[in-house]
């Protein structure tokens, strides 16, 4: 799933394409992108003619302000990616969303398997929604180590079914959390509760680093390149990380072999020797 620095990094991109532009084409191509929508005939009439305001982010959504107080909601879901391309230019055949401003650019939500939605929202609908149950933004609202330990206290849970519990934390996902981690020095299967100030300090500062440095590189883009840049360039993150996807390779930090594993059901990888 399209983690922060991806939804970031896709934000970013779309703002030159959208901010300030007004709608005039809206395209909905498979019905499912629509399921969140209240009424699904409502999502192309909200858009169709509105200016586009502020684009904002909050975890893995992005909020686009549209006008009369409407809210333009994107998720890309497991394969979902924004893709910016002028008028004509052949279609991928998973686009799922087009949407054309005045300037000609067509901004396309491409998701091969239907996870990803998208929604127009009124103010009482996205007070309704899973978007008001979202804990802190991992990036912009960094919770304090104080403030991880009260979330984490008598907690049983792995440290990293935590961090990766949206309504804790919101923005980080499976490849990061995993690099966190390590980062910090430590194990993803320990219980939440087990870990001290200290750690948790480690864990905070591991939070920022990671993150900014996949803003940097443009997000992960993995072999199967699900995940590309609005302009069709690869995320170049992938080079850079220490071990998720390593199986069996060297450590960068010892030279011990990574290990992968399982955590409440998603795949995780580690450094036997540098987290404990």
């Amino acid at each position: 799933m399209p983690e922060l620095p991806e939804v970031e990094t896709t934000r970013r991109g779309l703002v030159p394409a959208l901010a300030g532009r007004p709608v005039v084409m809206v395209e909905v191509l498979h019905p499912r992108m629509l399921r969140r929508q209240p009424d699904p005939a409502d999502f192309a009439a909200r858009l169709h003619g509105r200016t586009v305001g502020e684009l904002r982010r909050r975890g893995k959504f992005m909020l686009i302000e549209v006008g009369e107080c409407l809210t333009w909601v994107i998720h890309l879901g497991m394969s979902g990616r924004m893709s910016i391309t002028g008028r004509g230019a052949p279609e991928h055949p998973h686009t799922r969303v087009v949407v054309r401003t005045d300037a000609c650019d067509e901004v396309r939500m491409v998701d091969p398997r239907t996870f990803g939605f998208t929604a127009v929202f009124t103010p009482e609908e996205l007070a309704a929604s899973s978007i008001a149950r979202l804990g802190p933004d991992a990036l912009t609202d960094l919770p304090t180590a104080r403030e991880l330990a009260s979330m984490a206290a008598g907690r049983r849970v792995a440290i990293k079914t935590l961090l990766l519990d949206q309504r804790y934390l919101a923005g980080l996902g499976n490849i990061y959390t995993d690099e966190v981690l390590f980062q910090a020095g430590v194990a993803g299967d320990r219980p939440a509760g087990s870990l001290g100030l200290a750690e948790l300090e480690g864990i905070r500062t591991a939070i920022g680093q990671v993150l900014a440095d996949g803003l940097e590189h443009g997000g992960t883009s993995l072999d199967d390149l699900a995940y590309l840049l609005p302009d069709g360039r690869a995320g170049r993150h992938l080079q850079y990380l220490s071990v998720y996807g390593r199986e069996g390779k060297a450590c960068r930090r010892c030279g011990a072999p990574i290990v992968r594993g399982r955590i409440n059901g998603r795949s995780s990888y580690r450094c036997p020797a540098c987290q404990d």
